[in-house]
């Protein structure tokens, strides 16, 4: 029932009044407010009920003496103690005066009946006990030293003979004593109800209370732990459990720092300490999770943010001897791991623009010097072949500038040809045109192509390949394109009087094509970067050998395309080994078209380039396209061959 439809009592109206006297401080909290209600609803129910039977005493009684005057003048105090903590909200200020006030209305008759053995100096008992309603250590402990004070005066009166005396009969005193202790032991009685009364009410809100924070921490996804200076957990809020897999209890203690990732423990403990010294800290480290039955055995960490700050104390009632030794820290804790991720998603991205910048000016210096060199060279020789008249040519020498004109086209042909086939391979373009050939027949062909070359550069070039090398199904062409890219880059890196080696074999239902060399080699850091478009190991503007950085790049495509493997080891100054897996019968995958196509030249491909491990690492392809070109043609003097 809704607390505007609750039924009208008495007990109700009186609530209601003594509401609406709190103080507005005490109306925001349930404890203070009972507490408040349980000071005024006595002190003022009695002086009114008093007041209301003091017309019948006086027509029972007669004339009032002066002790009687005085009693029923103090009744007036509870009312004036009411309005005092209506007023100001002083609750322990309040007991204060109402101590004071019961100890002056004792003394006021005890003083006229007998001093201490007067029927009223047994209510001394009861003024430490009514402050004791206060929750107050200071208030119980100068109630006590009063109700001592002045039974100690009532003594030291009596002794000196200060005090008058009773002129009561011994029946009388008798009967006044009964009645003091009565009294006093009912009103003790009353307070002792008033103690169990908030004592049951400040259980009922601390456990409301309790079950409130309860919620709130099943439903919070921040996990939520109170530590020790040296890192032990003595509460961790139940989302602990979502978090990490296991129970809470497990967490406890040092169950959590155990899960703490090795590395990250310094950073995790000092955070707690210098949070135990007073400091607010933050931290961020990795926390092991209790792996699914179907993921035993793996080992999986997911990254948290712990805020973590020192724990208020209470100093009005722990002394700062006990706040120096049970310093203690509350801490937050959230997973960061979605967030870590994004952060190293953004870095590569940051890597792969800065890759990406980095590749465009090596391009344009590379084509700036291939593109430049091979027009000079047609620009020059055409306008001497057209000034034979002035220059008195020859027809030898018209012949020979001829050649190099037609030399420096293909060149430049070669080139272009290369960046053309790399943007058919990004745009999905390129196809593969399959059919049966001999690997062996185009395997010798292409070597005795480059054969020439590498004995200009005296260079040894052994070829072996077995006779009964079976016919395989693939792309001739670009089985060609791949050889001679390889075979033509083993001899340009390989020092005169150097050998290379080419060899094919069977292995399962593969072909495989191996090419070492006795060159320059690799450095590990380049060997990351070798496939990717236009790089070739060494400094761009330094290197010593001619060339765009296609070759490489295609030769992985195109393997790619084949759904073949490339792996290529290599050590700095002993030369490089280049192994090349192509299935026996290529067989077309029923490419997507958002799977059809290899990216070369974006961003995304630079980077996968540069963090690949080309040393013992194979390349798979995963897709297969068309149409490979004969590149007999694109290597423009790239090779010189030795018998």
């Amino acid at each position: 029932m809704s607390r505007s439809a609750r039924p009208v009592t008495v007990l109700s109206i009186i609530r209601d009044c003594l509401d609406a006297l709190l103080h507005p401080s005490a109306r925001s909290d349930a404890l203070m407010r009972a507490r408040h209600r349980a000071f005024m609803a006595p002190r003022l129910l009695g002086s009114l009920g008093a007041f209301a039977a003091f017309p019948i005493y006086l027509a029972m009684r007669g004339a009032p003496s002066a002790v009687e005057v005085a009693a029923f003048a103090w009744l007036i105090a509870p009312i004036l103690l009411s309005w005092f903590l209506s007023r100001t909200g002083r609750y322990e200020g309040a007991h204060v005066l109402s101590s004071l006030a019961l100890a002056g209305l004792i003394m006021a008759v005890a003083g006229s009946t007998g001093g201490i053995e007067s029927f009223a100096a047994v209510w001394l008992v009861v003024v430490p006990l009514e402050a004791a309603l206060s929750a107050s250590r200071r208030v119980a402990a100068f109630a006590s030293l009063l109700a001592l004070s002045c039974a100690g005066l009532l003594i030291l009166l009596g002794q000196l003979g200060w005090l008058p005396s009773a002129d009561i009969s011994a029946a009388e005193r008798g009967a006044l004593m009964a009645c003091g202790v009565v009294s006093a032991t009912l009103y003790a009685a009353g307070l002792a109800f008033g103690a169990q009364s908030l004592a049951r009410t400040s259980v009922a809100l601390l456990s409301r209370e309790e079950e409130r924070y309860r919620l709130l921490a099943r439903n919070m996804s921040d996990v939520i732990s109170r530590h020790q200076r040296n890192g032990a957990v003595q509460f961790i809020s139940p989302a602990a459990e979502a978090m990490l897999g296991l129970p809470v209890a497990q967490l406890l203690g040092h169950g959590l720092f155990d899960r703490v990732h090795v590395a990250d423990r310094p950073a995790y403990l000092t955070a707690l300490s210098d949070a135990a010294r007073g400091e607010v800290r933050s931290v961020e480290f990795r926390l092991r999770r209790e792996a699914d039955g179907a993921e035993r055995g793996q080992v999986d960490f997911l990254w948290v943010q712990m805020r973590c700050r020192p724990l208020d104390q209470d100093m009005g009632h722990n002394s700062d001897r006990d706040v120096a030794r049970e310093a203690e820290v509350v801490a937050v804790m959230r997973d960061i791991t979605d967030h870590k991720l994004s952060e190293q998603a953004l870095e590569q991205a940051r890597s792969a623009a800065e890759a990406a910048d980095a590749a465009k000016t090596r391009f344009l210096a590379t084509m700036s010097h291939e593109l430049r060199t091979p027009l000079n060279a047609i620009i020059g020789f055409s306008e001497m072949i057209a000034q034979e008249q002035a220059l008195m040519l020859g027809a030898a020498q018209r012949r020979e500038y001829a050649q190099l004109i037609n030399d420096s086209g293909q060149h430049l042909l070669s080139v272009v040809n290369g960046i053309l086939d790399m943007s058919k391979m990004e745009s999905g373009n390129f196809e593969i045109a399959s059919e049966p050939f001999a690997p062996r027949a185009s395997l010798l062909h292409c070597c005795n192509l480059l054969a020439l070359k590498a004995r200009e550069n005296g260079i040894d070039l052994i070829t072996d390949a077995p006779h009964d090398l079976p016919v395989m199904t693939g792309d001739p062409r670009a089985f060609k394109q791949i050889v001679l890219n390889l075979v033509a880059n083993a001899i340009k890196f390989t020092e005169r009087g150097g050998q290379v080696s080419v060899s094919a074999a069977v292995t399962g239902s593969q072909l495989m094509l191996r090419i070492n060399d006795t060159g320059v080699g690799i450095a590990p850091d380049d060997l990351q970067r070798i496939g990717a478009p236009f790089f070739q190991a060494g400094k761009t503007y330094q290197r010593r050998h001619e060339g765009t950085g296609l070759g490489l790049s295609i030769v992985k495509s195109l393997v790619a395309l084949h759904l073949g493997e490339l792996t290529v080891q290599s050590r700095l100054g002993e030369g490089t080994a280049v192994t090349v897996k192509l299935p026996l019968v290529y067989t077309p995958p029923q490419a997507r078209p958002a799977e059809s196509k290899i990216a070369t030249l974006t961003p995304a491909l630079r980077q996968e380039f540069q963090g690949q491990e080309f040393q013992g690492q194979e390349l798979q392809g995963q897709e297969l396209q068309d149409q490979a070109r004969d590149q007999s043609q694109d290597q423009p003097a790239l090779v010189k061959k030795s018998a």
